[in-house]
Parts: C-alpha cells; structure tokens; sequence
C-alpha cells in the first residue's frame, strides 16, 4: 500500500517533517511518497499547493487521499490548503488552539515564529559545535579532543561523521570522531590518543553485511568494502570496546537521529546552553 504525504509549511518545512516522520514511522506495512513543500507564504502560493494536492488526489483515487501535514500560521493559507482533497492534519490548529485555551493567552500567529531569533539563542553555540565537530572529524586532529564533550568511535562507514554533526548541530555537543583500522585491532587496545580521553568515548558497531554494502558503494569490489574485511573489523572493534569498557551501540537499523538520542541519554549529555 501506498500513500502521498504533504509536508507543507510557511517556513523550511523542518518542524513538519519532524513531527510527520515520528507519526508515519508507527505503520510500517505503508510506504509513503514525501513531498515537502517550505515558504508557502501567499495565498497564491497555496493555490498552486492545492492544485497540485487535487492532482495528486484524483491520479491515487484507488490509493486513498493524499495526507498533509502542515505548520502554515496564517488562517487564509491554511483555508486555501484545507479546501484541497486531501487529509489535512493542520499542526497548529490541533495544538496551539488548544494551548490557548489551557494557557488563556493568544498565541502570536507570526511567520517563521518557530524559527525565530528568540528560540535561536544558542545558535552560535550549535555553529562553533558544527565547526569542532569539522575540524576533529575522521581523526584529523586529536589535539583539541580535550575541549570536546564526546568523542565518537568505530570502524570506517559506520556513521560517525554524520552522527557528530548531528549532535552538534542539533544539541550544540562539541564531538570529535576517530577511526579505528585495523592496524588499530593489534592488541585490541585503544590507540594512545584515545587512551587518555576514554572517558568521552562512544563507540559505533554496525552489521557486517550492511557495511560492506555501504562500503562497495565508495570502493565498489575492494578489499576495503569485502564482506570478509568488514567482517574482521566489526568483529575486532566490538572485541575492543568489551575490553575497554566503551560504551557503544548497533547502528544498523537506526537513524542519525536515534543513534543521538541514544548516546546522549546513555552517556548523560544535555544540550548546551549559553
């Protein structure tokens, strides 16, 4: 079975997809066909949306109607789009109406509010994270791993560089990342750069098969992506994590997301604030 998914905002679109990718991950036997429609902020603009949504509706009749989520702030857009045929789940019609009543206040209604400078306090905090999290990144430096809250480590291709910008954008962590190759698995120890800073260590794991996927997609039929390569090396590194007792997770199956979330609560980390 399949489904459309309108994403429709008058800002970049994030925060509808956010909340539209937790509700849609919970049916799992649908697939859905995204479309993420930002800065729908003319009722023009939402004429065209409409169009394009009563198109999409009449090719899919036998499929079901397209869904759309949406954080359009003003009423005269949103009107515009829910008159589309399709099933409009309208973000802050389901939630702020009902703020205002709990909080007996009107909410603002600005464009771009959730965006704004105000929720943006941090936001030089999270681009100088962004900015440790480039220049540590696939051990080019380890001299400035004293100054990073986590440091990230594993295998080549099991996730660690977008992981660390991830947290960094998103939480503001300063995070470093470190390879481990297999001149690394000698002894199974952890390389003298890494030793003093084992603390902050979190390490990646990943499935044999899925990294030689990801691999051959690089080096496609080396010795580097060969089932048997990544094989030894997950071995090697999970060996080496018992051993040293750093913590670490099995990325397989999870997103970027989920792999942050999970670091942050198993290791204790909080997002940075000023």
């Amino acid at each position: 079975m399949k489904r459309t998914v309108f994403f429709i905002s008058d800002g970049t679109g994030i925060t509808a997809e956010t909340l539209g990718h937790s509700l849609l991950a919970q049916f799992e036997n649908i697939e859905f066909d995204e479309s993420t429609l930002p800065y729908i902020d003319t009722v023009e603009k939402a004429e065209a949306v409409a169009k394009e949504i009563n198109r999409v509706a009449k090719d899919e009749s036998a499929g079901g109607r397209p869904i759309i989520i949406d954080t359009i702030v003003d009423k005269k857009i949103r009107d515009v789009i829910s008159a589309a045929d399709g099933y409009m789940m309208d973000v802050f019609e389901t939630f702020v109406d009902k703020l205002q009543t709990e909080l007996a206040s009107q909410a603002v209604n600005a464009v771009g509010k959730s965006h704004s400078i105000i929720d943006n306090k941090s936001y030089n905090v999270r681009i100088d994270a962004v900015h440790f999290a480039l220049d540590n990144d696939d051990g080019a430096r380890t001299k400035h791993y004293d100054k990073a809250d986590l440091i990230v480590v594993g295998v080549s291709r099991s996730g660690k560089t977008p992981t660390s910008l991830y947290m960094a954008l998103q939480f503001g962590i300063y995070v470093g990342n470190y390879p481990l190759t297999e001149d690394d698995f000698d002894d199974l120890r952890l390389p003298a750069s890494l030793r003093e800073h084992k603390h902050k260590l979190f390490g990646l794991t990943i499935d044999p098969i899925r990294l030689s996927a990801i691999r051959n997609e690089r080096r496609a039929n080396s010795p580097y992506a060969s089932l048997s390569q990544c094989q030894m090396e997950v071995r090697a590194v999970e060996a080496m994590f018992n051993r040293e007792g750093v913590p670490f997770i099995q990325t397989t199956h999870l997103s970027i997301e989920e792999i942050s979330t999970r670091i942050m609560a198993t290791v204790g980390l909080k997002r940075r604030s000023l």
